[in-house]
């Protein structure tokens, strides 16, 4: 089926960091990629992104799921749940109700609704795999069983052993880096039968990495990502901010992206 109404919902993996673009422009990201893809094959065919960093299930029924419906869309993608299981208590019965009202509504509207699976965050992030290892175990129940009920399409990334792979990473090691994004979007469009073979093409074997390089790579992630994230949760928390306060989707319209 030819889609001409994508709107893409979801925190930072759908918003596109940590894939920039070169020119400095912001963030690419997976959706950017699929709606280009599409574009080609449905020269008519409008892309909206509502997605905004930091945003919890609760904050996307909220906020982008009643603007989503205003756009009508044909397909929708939605990437979401990583923020409720890194951001303080789980509730898995508040995130099972947020998923269904979320992919229900949109499926009331849209013809295809595609979810995601997350990868196994705690095996990229030492220390923190007790608390975040079991909160995805329940998510991505969770969302297998909501495409399941509304009958949605799953992109689901546990049975892509690459996508644990730390070089589809960024720099975090939380967010997709540029072939994480390529790979995730090539996920999206076999789903939608309209595969691309090079973004999906497994990875050669990684190099051995020096122990001593490895320790110093290590530290550096401590230094300058750890630690500031860490300092970041411990202020908002003083000062009452979320991450992604302030920030609006980075296209909130329906957008024609072939010229006419």
């Amino acid at each position: 089926m030819r889609h001409q109404r994508y709107v893409a919902l979801g925190d930072s993996c759908a918003e596109g960091l940590d894939d920039p673009y070169p020119d400095g422009r912001g963030y690419r990201g997976f959706t950017d990629l699929t709606a280009e893809r599409l574009a080609a094959l449905e020269p008519d065919l409008h892309y909206a992104n509502l997605a905004v960093r930091g945003r919890r299930l609760d904050q996307i029924l909220a906020e982008q799921v009643p603007a989503a419906l205003d756009l009508r869309p044909d397909l929708v993608t939605l990437f979401g749940g990583g923020n409720d299981v890194l951001q303080g208590r789980w509730h898995t019965d508040a995130a099972r109700a947020d998923l269904d009202a979320i992919v229900g509504a949109l499926t009331e509207v849209a013809h295809t609704v595609v979810l995601f699976t997350l990868p196994d965050l705690a095996r990229r992030l030492p220390g923190m795999s007790r608390r975040v290892r079991p909160r995805v175990t329940m998510l991505n129940n969770l969302i297998v069983a909501t495409a399941t009920r509304h009958r949605a399409l799953l992109v689901d990334v546990r049975k892509d052993p690459s996508c644990e792979d730390i070089r589809l990473y960024g720099a975090d090691r939380l967010h997709l880096g540029e072939l994480g994004h390529r790979r995730v979007a090539g996920h999206v469009l076999a789903a939608l039968d309209m595969p691309v073979d090079e973004w999906l093409a497994p990875l050669p074997p990684a190099e051995r990495e020096p122990y001593r390089d490895a320790a110093v790579r290590q530290w550096n992630w401590v230094r300058h990502h750890v630690w500031p994230a860490v300092h970041g949760t411990v202020r908002n928390k003083i000062v009452g901010r979320q991450p992604g306060d302030g920030l609006v989707p980075k296209r909130p319209d329906l957008v024609r992206l072939n010229p006419r």
